[in-house]
């Protein structure tokens, strides 16, 4: 996985008219602060599908609310720790919303998202290294999905983007 390019390329995307940033803020942008990259974050995962798929509500940073179906689950270890966090998935494929020990300190405080991708063995590829913050991180004018109670975690996942300022 080349982590440089696709990183130059998102901040390339902060930079445009397109970017969640303010005006304001394109102006004095410098790039988005990421953690090394980390192979031992990067992995094939079996889903684990025994769970209720009935419908979840998440509340999001706006108030609103937003539709989603529990995919599976995924256990791995993380520092000697096993974790298991809930995939979700709705009409634009699977969702990993998460909350880890470094919201406290070194990412954002509601959470960061993943989206993991179905490989050829069907099995999930989970790659930390990919893990960014949602758009209202950097603007409260966004609404964005609360990790559920069941993905906030305490081990620290030091993988993919950090807090934005």
């Amino acid at each position: 996985m080349d982590y440089a390019t696709l990183r130059t390329e998102k901040d390339a995307f902060f930079k445009s008219p397109h970017s969640p940033l303010t005006p304001e803020q394109r102006t004095s942008f410098a790039g988005l602060p990421y953690y090394e990259p980390n192979e031992a974050l990067r992995f094939a995962q079996a889903l684990n599908t025994d769970v209720d798929r009935a419908p979840l509500t998440l509340p999001t940073s706006t108030g609103d609310e937003r539709q989603y179906r529990r995919a599976g689950t995924i256990t791995f270890a993380i520092t000697g720790q096993s974790v298991t966090l809930t995939v979700f998935e709705d009409e634009h494929g699977y969702f990993l919303p998460f909350r880890d020990g470094t919201a406290e300190d070194a990412t954002y405080g509601a959470g960061r998202y993943l989206e993991p991708e179905q490989g050829s063995d069907g099995k999930l590829l989970v790659d930390f290294n990919l893990a960014y913050n949602p758009y209202c991180a950097y603007n409260e004018q966004y609404s964005c999905p609360i990790p559920p109670r069941e993905n906030r975690i305490p081990v620290r996942i030091e993988a993919g983007e950090r807090r934005y300022r």
